[in-house]
Formats: C-alpha cells, sequence, structure tokens
C-alpha cells in the first residue's frame, strides 16, 4: 500500500471559460459557492451541499495538449490542468495522514506524479498537497494533509459569506458513489492499480456480483460489466451533519464496462463525446429523495424518466407499496425503488439506530448530462438500510439513460 486513504476531501471540475456549470450548481442543484480564488489565468470557485464539495476550476485559456498533462498552470492551486477538449468531472481529492512519504511510495510504484508536495499556508494554518494521475483516464487524484489547518476550506482561498446555507434539503447530502466509465477489457487493470497504490478493496454490489467477473447483465439490448471498490477507515466519521453517521467508507468507486455483443451503448457514448476514460457520474445521497427531487425539478433540474411500464408491473408496485411508498408518487418524480436481497456486511447508520433488515430499500434517479456533451451526470440516490445497488435499478436506470441519448443523437443528426 503506498497512500493510506481517510477520506474524500472534495471532487473538482475543469471547464472552458463561461461554462454554465457555476451557476447550474447554485441556482438549479441548491450548492452554497463559500470559497473561491481568482487569478488572471483561472477562476476557482468551491460550493458545497451538506458534506459534499465541489471544485470547479475555470481555465482562462486552453492548455496545449502536451503529453500526460506535464505543463502546469502556477497558479493552478490543487490541481493540474487536464489538456482536455471539452468540461470534464476529473479529479477526486483524498485526504491522507502523510503526503510526502505517499508521494514517494506512489512515484516508487511507477505513478506519474503531475505536481510534487507542494505546502500552502495563509493565517489559519497550512496544507501540503501533490497530485498524481490515475490509471483511469483523465482522471488525477490530489493527495492533501489539512490537519493543521482550521480554515473552512484551503489557503489561497477567499471564504464567501452568503445567507443562510439552503436547509430545504442539504441535510444529509454526501458522495455515495462515484462511478468510471472505462474501455472493455480495462476493468482489473483499474482494480488492480488501485488495490496497488490505494488499498482499495472489492465490493460486491449485489448477490449476482462475482468476485472475478462483477456484476454482469448481458441480453436484451443490455451489455454491461460492473465492478465496485472501496477503501476502509479505522473509526467512524462525522460527516457535520446532524443526523448522518457512517461505520463505512465515505465513497464507493464503480468500474462501468461496456460489452461487445449488445452494440454501442452509453458507455462507449461517454468514451467518444469524453475523448477517454472518465469519471461518468456522481452519486449524492440525500436523506428524503422525493423532497429533493421536487426541489431540485422546481429549480429546473432535469431528470431522465424509466421505461413508462415501470411502475404498472404488479409485482414493482406492490414492493413499492411494501416500502411504504405510492407508486403514483414516485412515477410522477421517475424515481426507482429496489429492495437489497440479502444482508450485506456493511450497512448505513441513520441517526444513532441502525437501520432495520426489512427496510432495506434503495431509491435512485439520474439527472440528465450537465454538459453540452453526452457526458457527466449526477445521480440521487437515498439508501434505506440497503449498501449495495440493486439490479432491477441497474436495468431500468441503464435503459432510462439509453433511451435519452439515443433520442438526443437522433435529433442532433436530424438537424
Amino acid at each position: 500500500m503506498a497512500a493510506s486513504v481517510r477520506r474524500l476531501n472534495h471532487v473538482a471540475f475543469q471547464i472552458a471559460r463561461g461554462d454554465r456549470l457555476p451557476s447550474t450548481l447554485t441556482d438549479r442543484f441548491k450548492f452554497d459557492l463559500f470559497a473561491s480564488r481568482m487569478t488572471d489565468s483561472v477562476r476557482q470557485l468551491a460550493f458545497r451541499k451538506g458534506a459534499a464539495v465541489f471544485l470547479v476550476n475555470e481555465l482562462q485559456r486552453a492548455v496545449p495538449p502536451v503529453p500526460d498533462g506535464t505543463e502546469n498552470l502556477p497558479d493552478l492551486l490543487y490541481d493540474a490542468p487536464v489538456p482536455h477538449a471539452v468540461n470534464t468531472a476529473c479529479n477526486a481529492c483524498f485526504e491522507v495522514d502523510n503526503v510526502e512519504g505517499s508521494c514517494k511510495r506512489l512515484q516508487e510504484n511507477g505513478c506519474h506524479v503531475l505536481v510534487p508536495p507542494l505546502e500552502v499556508e495563509d493565517q489559519r494554518g497550512k496544507v501540503v498537497y501533490c497530485v498524481v494521475k490515475s490509471i483511469v483516464g483523465n482522471v488525477r487524484h490530489t493527495l492533501l494533509d489539512r490537519t493543521r489547518y482550521t480554515g473552512d476550506f484551503l489557503p489561497g482561498f477567499q471564504s464567501i459569506s452568503s445567507e443562510e446555507t439552503k436547509k430545504e434539503d442539504s441535510a444529509g447530502t454526501f458522495f455515495d458513489h462515484i462511478t468510471y466509465a472505462s474501455p472493455r477489457k480495462s476493468t482489473g487493470q483499474v482494480l488492480r492499480w488501485y488495490e496497488k497504490n490505494f488499498d482499495f478493496k472489492r465490493f460486491l454490489i449485489n448477490r449476482h456480483d462475482s468476485a472475478d467477473d462483477g456484476f454482469v447483465i448481458n441480453g436484451d439490448g443490455m451489455g454491461l460489466r460492473l465492478t465496485a471498490m472501496q477503501y476502509w477507515q479505522c473509526s467512524k466519521v462525522s460527516l457535520t451533519l446532524p443526523s448522518v453517521e457512517k461505520d463505512e467508507p465515505d465513497c464507493k468507486f464503480v468500474v462501468a464496462e461496456s460489452l461487445p455483443e449488445q452494440g454501442k451503448n452509453q458507455v462507449d457514448t461517454f468514451l467518444e463525446h469524453h475523448q477517454g476514460a472518465g469519471i461518468q457520474h456522481i452519486a449524492l445521497y440525500t436523506n428524503d429523495i422525493l423532497c429533493t427531487s421536487r426541489i431540485l425539478m422546481e429549480s429546473g433540474v432535469q431528470f431522465v424518466s424509466p421505461p413508462p411500464t415501470y411502475y404498472s408491473q404488479f409485482e414493482k408496485a406492490q414492493e413499492i407499496q411494501t416500502a411504504g411508498y405510492d407508486p403514483r408518487l414516485l412515477s410522477k418524480f421517475g424515481i426507482l425503488l429496489d429492495t437489497e436481497e440479502e444482508h450485506a456486511k456493511n450497512v448505513f447508520h441513520v441517526g444513532s439506530q441502525n437501520v432495520k433488515d426489512t427496510q432495506r430499500h434503495l431509491l435512485q434517479i439520474f439527472t440528465k448530462p450537465i454538459f453540452p456533451e453526452n457526458t457527466f451526470f449526477l445521480e440521487l440516490i437515498q439508501r434505506r438500510g440497503a449498501s449495495g445497488f440493486g439490479e432491477g435499478n441497474i436495468r431500468a436506470l441503464w435503459r432510462s439513460v439509453q433511451a435519452y441519448m439515443d433520442s438526443r443523437e437522433l435529433a442532433e443528426h436530424s438537424r
């Protein structure tokens, strides 16, 4: 093991000048802009909703396409620029105990260090960070030690005082999982890289997940392999949220790979439009997915619609009612529900009580792509005791996203 991950600090985007992502996060997704940093070549904006933090790096000029992104902008803090032609989510920043030692061991393992260990400080203390390139496409990881810093975010950023934090639906928000879209036959290599360098371990998605082959759905127009991994923490992590405490890792990582038998699909579309592998979507946890979905829809967020027959199937309608929901209400918002069929080892704790086995349900909904390209999108997820991912939801979500992308490409080709 080269680097011991303590927690996920933030996820960073790189966008072109003038992209609407900053206003989309505040106006539609109800994130708070709480810190910023401005220079002649980059605008860095930090957004927060509950414990989920996004750092948006808006480059004021294009980055030349040099090999491995070796050219660095001297005034870009906590990241390295991506020589990429499209807007992208591209950095998962991990907090670690020893940046210098971790960076040295990663280099010895053959990892490409984009930014060597640097120390940054202000009146609230100091932090040390470095940036390493992941094996997945344009993804990189900032390794950060902020144990000697008491500020709201990071040195070099100015805090932004705003009105009272939006409380309508932010309570309980944190990163549930991050999904990579990866080329065919690359999953094993990705898993080995994260196990060797960050001590990630396999996490079985559901009872149909094979330790060797992952969770495979092949047939009926679907060709997909999902494989999950996670890092472990030694103790409970307080998420600075009054009602959420977890015993398990604060974020899972999922690798999505298309299978060739069913033809081109949404993973292939991502790889084409994104010009390579990368972060396909990020799931945000919410305590009340119905309330959150309603608020976001009213603010202009667009979600993909499940197949119309999803809620009319007798078994599914009965399952939804057994879980305590009205199928018509879930249908109104396009929310999917699955029941976890067997007890998993890792159970979320909500408040101070464990969720009972009889309440092991998973509710999910996907947004449409955030950028003009068919690339990155967000997911809302609510867990009522469930720790994995249900097969029924995966199939329905897959068909929802695929139908939307097919109709979008058809509309673009007909112009």
